[in-house]
């Protein structure tokens, strides 16, 4: 919203030219941070401190050392990649900008999420709910002040957001390591090469699911690119929306498979089935306060990113978009919540194929009918997709063969 009224449309649709693809980094260190907290759950239920100690130190490094490279890589590649979008040119220089340094800041970014997950893992939920309270205060104040005082455009907003995560970072890590120090242990090892393969094989499906949305979006961000920068600025505004409306869903999946893990740790498989009973009434709250809330303010919302323009293209696509979606998310969140059961177990298999249904639904939706239907085949595509991941999931968890697992 800032870059919006203070820097105009162009700058609006190069933050989100680049937010599909820093979104696939966000979901990867999320899916990773909550795959690895698969591990430090179930040792929590079981009461075994030294080995989940092991494994929060054996995340941390490991996602520490996989940030530096995604983060070298992704800033040597961020215009190539932008280019194989369709990006506009008269938003290049600016995507390449916000990127660039975007990709910079990638270790602040995977260890702030890291850090989160591990919290949570710990029945702790609080803490990174502060936490990301005092970051994104953080991050709107340095936005305002490196856009409006400063004088910068699209760099600034990148660095502040890169500042803020950072220091969140830092903040993060001195208070987990106090925390740990309150379970008894003997003797802890600080990495486990035994332990990182085991707790890959939860984190990479972890992180394909968690990472499935955007990956989607990024897929037929060429899509949108086509229709020119006035569209991609209406979708953008629309897209972040979108990305709020889902964090309870998500974050009511994880909840699931963090409470899942601690209770198969436990031997306590009626206490799981009895959570991800009440779950589904806990997204069917979301989703119904969210349809409401956006069915009601749509127009309001995305104005707000154009400086109150309700004249233009980006305008109509935003509202379009917006009032569209607005109906469905009641679906992504039934799906979080089926596979998150399935992950904090262990099974990985059914819920993998079922997001990658799910993506090839809406890539496949997106580049066959754009020309048909225009740029509205572009959201058409994601209720299919939520539906059909869902439905495959529910047919996983029915099974029952996720009861019979265990990571540990």
């Amino acid at each position: 919203m800032i870059v919006g009224n203070f820097l105009g449309e162009e700058a609006l649709a190069a933050v989100g030219a680049s937010y599909a693809l820093t979104n696939v980094f966000i979901m990867i260190a999320i899916g990773g941070g909550n795959g690895a907290s698969v591990l430090t759950s179930q040792y929590l239920g079981a009461r075994d401190y030294a080995r989940m100690k092991t494994s929060v130190f054996t995340a941390l490094i490991s996602f520490l050392t996989v940030s530096l490279i995604l983060g070298g890589v992704g800033y040597y590649f961020n215009g190539t990649v932008l280019r194989a979008l369709q990006t506009p040119d008269n938003i290049m220089a600016q995507a390449e900008l916000y990127l660039g340094i975007y990709f910079l800041g990638m270790p602040f970014l995977f260890m702030y999420n890291v850090l989160a997950a591990v919290f949570n893992a710990l029945g702790d939920s609080k803490t990174p709910l502060y936490l990301l309270v005092f970051s994104s205060i953080l991050n709107v104040v340095m936005d305002i002040f490196s856009i409006t005082v400063l004088g910068m455009g699209v760099d600034g907003a990148a660095a502040a957001t890169v500042f803020s995560q950072g220091v969140s970072a830092v903040i993060s890590f001195g208070l987990l390591i106090r925390k740990l120090k309150t379970y008894p242990s003997g003797a802890v090892k600080r990495y486990d090469s035994g332990m990182l393969a085991g707790g890959t094989r939860i984190a990479l499906p972890s992180i394909l699911q968690q990472s499935i949305v955007s990956i989607g979006m990024l897929l037929v961000q060429s899509v949108v690119n086509g229709f020119g920068s006035a569209v991609l600025a209406g979708y953008s505004a629309g897209s972040r929306i979108e990305s709020i409306c889902i964090v309870p869903m998500i974050a009511t999946g994880n909840a699931v498979a963090t409470f899942t893990a601690q209770n198969i740790g436990a031997d306590r498989i009626d206490r799981v089935k009895r959570g991800y009973r009440i779950s589904y009434a806990i997204v069917g709250a979301f989703a119904a306060l969210i349809a409401f809330g956006v069915g009601i303010w749509n127009g309001e919302i995305i104005a707000a990113f154009l400086g109150g323009d309700t004249a233009s293209e980006a305008f109509a696509t935003g509202t379009e978009y917006l009032s569209f979606i607005g109906w469905f998310f009641v679906f992504i969140g039934l799906k979080a919540c089926t596979d998150g059961v399935l992950r904090g177990a262990g099974d990985m298999a059914v819920f993998t194929a079922a997001n990658l249904i799910n993506l090839g639904i809406r890539v496949a939706v997106a580049f066959l009918l754009a020309p048909v239907w225009g740029v509205a085949a572009v959201w058409y595509a994601v209720p299919m997709g939520w539906t059909a991941n869902y439905l495959i999931s529910f047919a996983g968890y029915l099974s029952g063969k996720w009861s019979r697992r265990r990571v540990i």
